[in-house]
């Protein structure tokens, strides 16, 4: 038995625990051992994504009709691309950990990339959660976006066979398509309590050391082959400050640039063309008595700002030609000796070095005191408002941060289409018009509470609701929250702790209520943008992506 795989099957147990009721009702899936394969599939879906448990649940597809994809992820377009996540897994009772990825997986893998993403091939027989994912991304498609695809592999044993990667090389695919096998040992490497990393980094010519009141600086070069010898020791440890998602070479741009300076004539300056990482750590000694190529020890390492070039530097170089090629390569690297009990001056470091990224921002924005203010004023309302992430599941009490930005803004603010497509920029560009300083907790609970409701029925649609249900949750929930306010007779900036009970007992009365006369709302609207023409499941993805209906609600 190996170990790691006994570890994992140990997790799923529990992990079923929590998906049974939401599988059972949605995926119509009772039978123990194919619940225990949605575990698995889950518990890849949220470890590899980073997402939270009702994200990561949208995401699967398991059921009849399924093209062999059992999970899908669709992320936000960027820099006219975006991507598209598809896992499919195979789950082994047996845990020696020995039996490849099967081969037809991956036959099966092949069929629906060359046929889920063709705009023009007819969608037959395909269960409705896939559906739904799928004519998102044909949506996207048409629009002239670039989808990139990765293909993730997932089992408790190890990868596919050389069959099934000449399979792979015959696609001809090239590099819109990433092939990842993803298994037990590299589950348990991620969910492993990160344990403090202690190293030392071989640094080369001269280098600029200062004491600065409580911390040190370190400034200096480094050589690309000991950044990627770091990543090899260490991993993802290194990255428990920085975002814990490689974002991959393909379909990123600067990680592609990365890549073609490291592979090419001009990977001596990398150094010039790099703007370098930055790393914190409790401690570092040197020998103060040479003047150059120190040999630094560190305690505690962390990479706060440059993860995506460490990670995209290790990948690159795991040529073994290529690492010998590197050795005249360096990268720019700042190394802060902070005090370990000051958490917030770490925090608005990390913020800082990373907020002109586009990168989710919600855990760099924990810490803002409009945050905290927020968290004291939604407990005295009897919820909690988890404005840091967390490994626990989520009570109905439980109100996320992520949740909270998307609700407020659908509802109070009045932009849906942001709130549903611009998630990345909630704790970035558009954190200060969503948690305004007169933002107050009963304003988010109410909106939540809204927002939670037109959510639910986007994931569990009744068979008489129309087709847009699945795609404007968000709009819906602004029609939701408009219909409140008509009752209580009062606007957004009179909603408070003194009118919350009342405004509470509404939604609990009137949800039904509410969400057919904004589900009508919408409808009118529909047929005023388009007529009696029939309306496709693309044109409603992209009819409100793009937020056509806003002037006419």
């Amino acid at each position: 038995m190996n170990i790691n795989a006994s570890i994992i099957d140990q997790r799923l147990a529990s992990v079923v625990n929590e998906i049974q009721e939401k599988s059972g009702a949605e995926l119509g899936i009772r039978d123990e051992g194919r619940l225990k394969s949605v575990a698995f599939v889950y518990l890849c879906v949220k470890t590899l994504l980073d997402l939270g448990d009702d994200d990561a649940f949208d995401c699967l597809t398991e059921g009849g009709g399924d093209f062999g994809v059992d999970a899908i992820h669709i992320s936000e377009e960027y820099d006219g691309e975006f991507t598209v996540s598809l896992f499919q897994a195979r789950y082994r009772n047996n845990l020696d950990g020995q039996s490849n990825f099967p081969e037809q997986g991956i036959d099966s893998l092949i069929k629906a990339i060359q046929y889920l993403f063709n705009p023009a091939s007819r969608l037959e027989h395909i269960n409705q959660r896939l559906l739904a994912k799928v004519e998102e991304a044909r949506s996207l498609i048409r629009d002239g976006y670039i989808p990139q695809v990765r293909a993730l592999a997932c089992n408790n044993g190890i990868r596919w066979n050389s069959s099934a990667q000449e399979a792979i090389n015959r696609t001809g695919f090239g590099e819109q398509v990433t092939w990842e096998h993803i298994n037990h040992e590299r589950l348990v490497k991620i969910l492993q309590s990160p344990k403090p990393v202690k190293d030392s980094l071989q640094l080369s010519g001269k280098a600029i050391i200062e004491d600065m009141e409580f911390s040190r600086v370190l400034v200096g070069r480094i050589s690309v082959t000991e950044i990627a010898a770091l990543i090899q020791r260490h991993g993802e440890r290194l990255l428990e400050r920085n975002i814990r998602r490689y974002l991959g070479l393909q379909g990123n741009r600067v990680n592609e640039s990365i890549k073609h300076t490291l592979t090419s004539d001009e990977k001596n300056n990398f150094y010039f063309y790099n703007n370098g990482i930055t790393l914190i750590c409790d401690n570092f000694y040197y020998n103060g008595l040479q003047n150059s190529d120190y040999q630094v020890r560190v305690e505690n390492l962390q990479i706060i700002n440059g993860g995506q070039t460490c990670m995209t530097i290790f990948k690159t170089l795991q040529e073994p030609s290529l690492l010998n090629q590197n050795a005249q390569a360096y990268v720019l690297v700042r190394l802060y000796q902070l005090p370990p009990d000051d958490q917030a001056f770490v925090q608005r470091i990390t913020y800082a070095t990373n907020s002109q990224n586009p990168v989710d921002l919600k855990d760099l924005r924990a810490n803002d005191e409009r945050q905290k203010q927020l968290e004291m004023d939604i407990q005295a309302l009897g919820f909690n408002y988890r404005r840091k992430r967390s490994d626990t599941s989520n009570r109905q009490t439980d109100i996320t941060s992520g949740v909270a930005a998307e609700a407020v803004l659908s509802i109070w603010r009045k932009k849906p289409h942001q709130a549903k497509f611009f998630s990345r920029e909630h704790f970035g560009k558009l954190y200060d018009s969503i948690f305004t300083d007169d933002l107050n907790g009963s304003q988010v609970v109410l909106a939540v509470l809204l927002y939670r409701i037109s959510e639910n029925r986007r994931k569990r649609p009744e068979q008489t609701d129309p087709s847009f249900v699945r795609y404007g949750s968000c709009f819906i929930a602004m029609q939701m929250g408009r219909r409140l306010l008509a009752d209580m007779n009062i606007k957004i900036k009179d909603i408070s702790h003194q009118n919350f009970q009342r405004s509470q007992q509404l939604i609990h009365q009137k949800s039904e209520d509410y969400f057919n006369g904004s589900v009508q709302d919408i409808q009118r609207a529909l047929e005023a943008l388009y007529g009696q023409q029939e309306i496709s499941l693309q044109q409603l993805s992209a009819t409100f992506r793009r937020g056509d209906l806003i002037s006419r609600l």
